[in-house]
């Protein structure tokens, strides 16, 4: 099971108006139902969206770039914009589905309150542009798994409902719960005294410890996982791919030899790693409009050479 957060590029919108979000979810439906796919839970937000889903037999990977490229051209072209909309591709957490399951229904499903959507539940139980409706039967969603879920409450679905409710309404004064974001491997080190390593993935899982140890033989891991770099480890990676000393990214002045060493930094560490340009600039002693244009060039630069591009993907794999 993984939970899903797509956010738009330097925070922008990626909803304009409600006919953005109906052609997101006609899209997400149909993908769901296309490929097998299972959604307990959505939540869309002006600059960002929550998904929480189980693949069955189709890599998440594909199921993205299928959902987010389609959309995205679609958004350009009806906007008159270009360039891109999502910032990086999306973040993905691999959580344990047994314990987390409905904390994390939960989680998603008070988005729209916690954001300040809507004001109050009452609101919510109505607001179209989350799971929450579709599992009180206000409004239809193709592939979203209502029974499933309404079945861990017991009794009939009237009563299943209620349940569920009330099991929402008792969230709101747990705040924004940042436990629920990643971090399983540290977290159950600090509760459980487990040492299983699992490299540097543990932001990008929510579970016990048995449950990261066991991640280590999940063959599609690095398609589950991508690898996380902190910017030292990115810097050393680029220099060894340019073969020069690593202290080349922080020589700055006008264009130069290491101009696109540091370009390529930019881009990479704010577009592809979520990094500020601020905290960028700071390393590197760049302010951050230069930061920005630095980041343009980055993109125009392995756009333009395929071959870093299949570096850099390597790179996230290994």
């Amino acid at each position: 099971m993984q939970h899903v957060i797509v956010r738009g590029i330097e925070r922008s919108p990626i909803f304009l108006d409600d006919y953005d979000r109906e052609r997101f979810l006609s899209r997400l439906g149909s993908l769901l139902v296309e490929t097998g796919t299972d959604c307990f839970a959505w939540a869309l937000i002006p600059n960002h969206v929550h998904l929480l889903l189980r693949c069955n037999r189709f890599d998440l990977s594909r199921f993205m770039r299928r959902l987010l490229t389609c959309y995205a051209v679609t958004f350009n072209r009806r906007h008159a914009r270009s360039g891109h909309l999502f910032q990086n591709r999306y973040k993905s957490i691999v959580c344990e589905e047994e314990p987390y399951l409905l904390e994390l229904i939960r989680y998603i499903h008070l988005n729209p309150l916690r954001a300040g959507l809507v004001n109050d539940l009452e609101n919510l139980d109505c607001y179209p542009w989350c799971g929450h409706a579709v599992l009180l039967d206000r409004k239809v969603f193709a592939g979203q798994m209502i029974d499933e879920i309404l079945a861990l409450f017991g009794g009939s679905k009237k009563k299943a409902r209620q349940a569920y409710r009330q099991f929402l309404s008792d969230g709101i004064a747990m705040g924004k719960r940042p436990e629920l974001l990643g971090g399983g491997l540290r977290r159950s080190q600090q509760l459980e005294r487990n040492i299983a390593v699992i490299g540097d993935y543990d932001e990008r899982v929510l579970g016990g410890g048995n449950f990261v140890a066991s991640l280590r033989e999940e063959p599609r891991l690095c398609d589950k996982l991508p690898r996380i770099f902190d910017l030292i480890a990115l810097q050393a990676s680029i220099s060894e791919y340019f073969k020069l000393p690593a202290e080349a990214i922080l020589r700055r002045g006008r264009r130069n030899q290491y101009s696109e060493v540091r370009e390529l930094f930019c881009y990479l560490a704010v577009r592809e790693l979520s990094y500020s340009g601020a905290k960028v600039g700071a390393m590197i002693g760049m302010g951050t409009s230069s930061v920005s244009r630095a980041i343009r060039r980055g993109e125009e630069l392995i756009s333009s050479r395929p071959e870093l591009k299949e570096w850099w993907n390597m790179q996230l794999k290994q």
